[in-house]
């Protein structure tokens, strides 16, 4: 059981990456990672939002739609509204982390802009779920996967913010300024962490 916690905190944070093996969760990656501030709110908010609603999505997995009902002697699976289920408690979870940050902390609330509502639709967030439907997990390994994978989704966030940050001194040539050696960037930070698929 530990070893498998192990592997899966592992992959989830170094070796499948969700942005930068995975490619899922670009938008919000490209927009809020110019200043590290913003990056680190939106990590914040995407580590929350994934932990949270990998818990929830499991139990439901788990306890709804994996269960076969009987009604009116017939037998049905909600298997079919797994997608629209897992997107209802997303955009639930999305919101109140708005209203928090709304509450708490206007700043944040402001510079993450139209980025915070974009967690609803992040396809990591979603994709989150649906592997561990996929692969079969519990509730507790699902958690560590759905938390991991964000932690994962942060590491690559403030990292390439970071260098964003640095980019911005530099003397970059001008057709390569802008969204062009941000994306740049983005490749090299991916074929760095390809050197991590080996660990599991």
């Amino acid at each position: 059981m530990s070893n498998n916690i192990l592997a899966i905190t592992i992959g989830a944070i170094l070796v499948n990456n969700f942005v930068l093996s995975k490619i899922l969760g670009i938008c919000p990656f490209l927009g809020v990672s110019k200043k590290l501030e913003t990056a680190l709110g939106m990590s914040g908010a995407v580590i929350f939002v994934m932990a949270l609603s990998s818990l929830v999505m499991a139990l439901i997995d788990k306890y709804v739609l994996s269960q076969t009902f009987v009604i009116a002697g017939t037998e049905i699976k909600l298997r079919f509204l797994e997608i629209l289920v897992f997107i209802v408690v997303i955009a639930a979870l999305v919101q109140l982390v708005e209203i928090i940050l709304q509450k708490f902390s206007q700043p944040l609330y402001k510079a993450l802009g139209i980025f915070l509502p974009l967690i609803t639709t992040n396809c990591a967030v979603l994709g989150a779920a649906e592997l561990n439907v996929k692969a079969g997990r519990g509730v507790i390994e699902s958690t560590i996967f759905g938390t991991c994978s964000a932690i994962g989704f942060a590491l690559a966030l403030v990292l390439f913010s970071s260098l964003r940050e640095r980019l911005d001194l530099a003397k970059v040539p001008a057709p390569f300024q802008g969204t062009a050696i941000a994306l740049i960037t983005a490749g090299i930070l991916a074929m760095v962490f390809m050197g991590f698929s080996g660990l599991v």
